[in-house]
């Protein structure tokens, strides 16, 4: 079972920490002259020193003087409250200019930073004693963001799936990747030396039962957080409401009135911050309004309950249906971004990519790995001789022999041209020499059809394989090993394979 220490190790290259980020935790660790520890750091980063300066004259301070300089901001907000949204700003503003696609980052923060609030405001309602409540609400579901970062396309695909099956997005990831973002995002901040106050809630927030007695009430606060965000940010705000309700009742024993104060704050208080990290914060009205505004438009209908049920009966179907649609179409998408036009086999851009993550598997488990590179003898000669046409579908019938004689673990590729690659994963350098004769054969074997005549043609195979060396070999190591014994092999009169020296 891939764990998510096999995640990272295979597939993903761990981001490092923002620089500045690192110097604010170290100042709040040591207990002298942390005020001014603080202050310093933060005045090396100008953007940063604007943002806290507008906090400390916030709103949320209301102090009666206003606050200039950096260090009466820190005297006065307080050295955990300081690091707090220092470290927020610093790593929003790390992960802003991250390629998006079809992920809205702006709309990922929006809900972040609203869920950063929430956990805040949640966590002195019921005096909860933790004092990294909005960073690690803000950070609850950073491994979304890397996840995403790192298998763009993949991560497109669960998110269409689960908009298509309605299933939790946790149970998508698993069986996508072997880990859910919960982990992910845990490992990450625990690699980055974050404390376990943060680290720990975030692993578990998904599954509050299960964590240790110290992280279970900041992990429930995370859950309560995340879904007032979505209150304010999604859609199924009636049923995001009534689990808040029930939940805040049954674990602090918060009332429905007092909810509904609460929740009002957030919204209120988010809009504020959303401005402080500079971003737009749309439509965030008081949930008290929202909800006021629904019931009129509602009441305006003048619909029978069958109605409505029926109206939502329709609309869920259409919207089923349009989401079906569009995960057809992505994945369409996503077949003609890594696919051959001719061949319909993996294209150039593809088998450097899944390359690239079979050599690190194969460092990680210590385990072989082969590549071939193919070329088709003297294939100048058919297109003078035949026409292009004719190379054409000599290109599409070698692609069909390669498919059909490979196993389902191997991948071919078209390399470029007339040159073909198939990567050969836990295959040491005798069983893909014996894959590469069969390939070899099978090719010379043959006969293309026409205009009444059998055109047959030949390839010549170079083969290079880790376990023919106990260095590490990167991707553009193994290729030059394969490209040069190709060379030999047309050297020694094509249609023959060679194996490289490493």
């Amino acid at each position: 079972m891939t764990t998510v220490q096999d995640f990272f190790d295979e597939k993903v290259r761990l981001p490092s920490p923002p620089t500045i980020a690192l110097k604010i935790l170290e100042a709040v660790r040591q207990e002298e002259n942390s005020f001014d520890d603080l202050a310093r750091i933060i005045s090396t980063d100008p953007s940063l020193s604007v943002r806290i300066l507008k906090l400390a004259n916030s709103s949320l301070y209301g102090l009666s003087q206003p606050v200039d300089s950096l260090a009466q901001a820190t005297a006065l907000i307080g050295t955990d409250a300081l690091k707090n949204i220092a470290l927020s700003f610093v790593i929003v503003q790390e992960f802003q200019n991250a390629p998006q696609g079809s992920f809205n980052l702006d709309y990922f923060w929006r809900r972040a930073i609203t869920a950063a609030v929430a956990a805040d405001v949640l966590g002195s309602a019921v005096g909860h004693k933790g004092q990294d409540l909005f960073v690690t609400g803000l950070l609850q579901d950073i491994g979304i963001l890397i996840l995403f970062l790192s298998h763009p396309n993949d991560y497109r695909a669960i998110l269409d799936q689960k908009r298509v099956s309605g299933e939790k997005l946790s149970v998508a990831e698993k069986e996508q990747f072997g880990c859910d973002h919960a982990e992910v995002g845990h490992y990450l901040l625990s690699s980055w030396n974050l404390p376990e106050c943060i680290s720990e809630p975030i692993r578990w927030h998904h599954m509050t039962a299960k964590a240790g007695k110290d992280f279970q009430g900041s992990a429930m606060l995370l859950d309560f957080s995340d879904k007032i965000s979505a209150m304010y940010h999604s859609v199924h705000s009636n049923m995001k409401s009534i689990e808040v309700h029930s939940g805040l009742a049954d674990k602090w024993h918060v009332s429905g009135g007092r909810v509904d104060e609460l929740i009002d704050t957030i919204g209120e208080r988010s809009r504020e911050i959303l401005d402080l990290f500079a971003m737009d914060p749309k439509d965030i009205k008081p949930f008290s309004q929202i909800m006021q505004e629904a019931n009129e438009e509602l009441g305006a209908l003048n619909l029978s309950y069958e109605q409505v049920v029926l109206e939502l009966k329709l609309a869920r179907r259409s919207a089923e249906q349009l989401a079906m649609e569009l995960q057809q179409a992505n994945n369409s998408l996503r077949e003609l971004v890594y696919r051959d036009g001719l061949t319909g086999l993996y294209n150039h851009r593809y088998f450097q990519n899944v390359l690239e993550t079979e050599l690190g598997r194969a460092v990680r488990y210590k385990h072989p790995v082969s590549l071939l590179l193919l070329d088709i003898d003297f294939f100048k000669k058919v297109n003078d001789t035949y026409g292009h046409p004719v190379g054409d579908e000599i290109l599409k019938e070698i692609a069909n022999v390669l498919t059909h004689l490979v196993r389902s673990c191997d991948v071919v590729a078209r390399y470029g041209g007339e040159e073909f690659a198939v990567i050969l994963p836990e295959t040491g350098s005798k069983g893909a020499k014996v894959l590469a004769q069969r390939l070899r054969r099978g090719v010379e074997q043959k006969k293309i059809e026409h205009n009444g005549k059998r055109v047959s043609v030949t390839v010549s195979i170079g083969l290079a394989a880790t376990d023919m060396t106990r260095k590490e070999l990167s991707r553009v190591a193994i290729i030059e090993c394969s490209d040069q014994a190709l060379y030999m092999a047309k050297q020694n009169g094509r249609n023959r394979v060679e194996l490289g020296v490493i």
